[in-house]
């Protein structure tokens, strides 16, 4: 008898442990704050008195940017929905975030709803491609609101196709050199969270930046701070390089100047062509864009120094 109570309450025990493990979740802590002693005690404090437990985390101290060093974290941890509330775990980071004078944010993947973003695009389109296919696959968590472009996309190809598939609005916005559009776009994109442009080449204005108020992604079809501005291929090309590359940047009111995210390259020879440069170089485009909205929604990426020119992305 002793035996089959101990076997039941062994199995009890392995049923509740496997209904708690199934009930956890991971979330991702980010805090800048001025550089103080306590910041990863109190963090670890904050987790342990809530059950959670760190799975990775990654420091950074600025000691560079202002006239006191600047602590940057980010931090993974799993814990169980039922001993630690989604909104008291926001309550508890915000805590931290007002204690340490600094900005705490949270998220909890799978919990907490995808980022929406607006996808531009011109006429090339390899770059918008792999980003929805990417999508499809599930290996960018966003919610595409929106494709926009300036050039026209007819029913028959396989973009359009695609979005439709999908539910996803196919913007076609056509631009003169006096009129960009801007107030329709803003329009369109007031609900998201964040814009990326999937060579979409137009340049918006520091009015539109402003407007907007939020983060834009450009890829840069060249390695940046070389070759800016138009034809890249072609300049690269023709200065003889030895190494081609590709540029992730937030977009800011100067033209290519924006704080960089990813950077990409491959080495090339005298024996490319301009062809083949072009082909190696939408390569690199692809995966460099394709990082960086993925450090992105993973809350990996940090703005950093005097101006916040530069960024800390974390592995």
């Amino acid at each position: 008898m002793a035996k089959s109570l101990l076997a039941l309450g062994s199995r009890h025990q392995r049923r509740l442990y496997s209904s708690t493990s199934k009930l956890t979740h991971h979330g991702i802590h980010v805090l800048q704050c001025p550089d103080q002693v306590g910041i990863v005690a109190r963090i670890s404090d904050c987790l342990s008195g809530h059950g959670a437990n760190i799975t990775s985390t990654d420091i950074f101290v600025d000691m560079d940017s202002r006239d006191e060093p600047v602590f940057n974290s980010r931090c993974q941890f799993s814990f169980n929905p039922v001993q630690w509330t989604r909104e008291e775990m926001e309550n508890s980071f915000q805590e931290i975030g007002k204690q340490f004078v600094g900005k705490s944010v949270v998220n909890v993947p799978g919990m907490d709803r995808d980022m929406k973003v607006a996808v531009f695009a011109s006429l090339q389109d390899h770059c918008l491609v792999n980003l929805l296919h990417r999508w499809q696959d599930g290996m960018l968590p966003v919610q595409i609101e929106c494709v926009i472009s300036n050039h026209v996309r007819g029913e028959d190809t396989h973009i359009w196709r695609f979005l439709k598939r999908h539910g996803i609005p196919y913007h076609y916005l056509p631009t003169t050199k006096t009129n960009k559009r801007e107030d329709d776009i803003l329009e369109l994109v007031s609900g998201t969270d964040f814009l990326v442009l999937a060579r979409y080449m137009q340049i918006l204005s520091g009015d539109f930046i402003a407007r907007y108020g939020k983060d834009i992604i450009n890829i840069h079809h060249g390695l940046l701070p070389s070759f800016k501005g138009a034809n890249p291929y072609r300049q690269a090309y023709e200065a003889g390089v030895k190494l081609i590359g590709a540029t992730t940047h937030f977009v800011c009111e100067e033209l290519d100047a924006g704080p960089i995210i990813e950077q990409m390259v491959e080495r090339v020879s005298h024996r490319d062509t301009l062809e083949s440069f072009a082909m190696k170089s939408e390569s690199l485009e692809r995966q460099c864009l394709d990082r960086a909205i993925k450090y992105y929604c993973e809350q990996r990426i940090l703005r950093y120094g005097r101006d916040k020119t530069k960024t800390i992305v974390f592995a």
